[in-house]
């Protein structure tokens, strides 16, 4: 069954890491993917980039755009997994697994159905999106 696991942080703290903070979270989290990718249970994940690059279009009449994230909370998504696990029970152990890896906050784990509507060119999805 596959799941995304959304991970939740305050954004002003993650984005405030100095270069060696951020590199010795992401050297721990490392450790989680691998035995993940190598047990073939590991799917795409990403980092999103700072809330203040967001846009939003809110789905009213007529539609507005609005720049920024949708709502106003202490901590945003920044990222998501997704992963292809037995059960919850699994699931809930690998969020465990990468909050020991990753501190504060939270990690919302939610059951998906997979959606392929067209794949990105390789040299596409390659490439970060950078903000504008």
């Amino acid at each position: 069954m596959l799941y995304a696991l959304l991970c939740y942080n305050a954004e002003d703290v993650v984005f405030s890491w100095s270069q060696e903070e951020d590199d010795a979270v992401m050297a721990a989290l490392s450790k989680v993917h691998s035995k993940l990718r190598d047990a073939g249970k590991l799917g795409p994940s990403l980092r999103l980039m700072q809330t203040t690059t967001a846009t939003t279009l809110r789905k009213s009449d007529p539609p507005v755009v609005i720049d920024g994230p949708f709502a106003e909370t202490k901590e945003q998504l920044l990222g998501f997994y997704v992963i292809d696990v037995d059960s919850l029970d699994e699931a809930l152990g690998i969020a465990r697994d990468l909050g020991k890896a990753n501190p504060g906050g939270a990690y919302e784990i939610r059951p998906i159905r997979l959606f392929l509507p067209g794949n990105f060119p390789a040299d596409v999805a390659a490439t970060a999106a950078e903000p504008a």
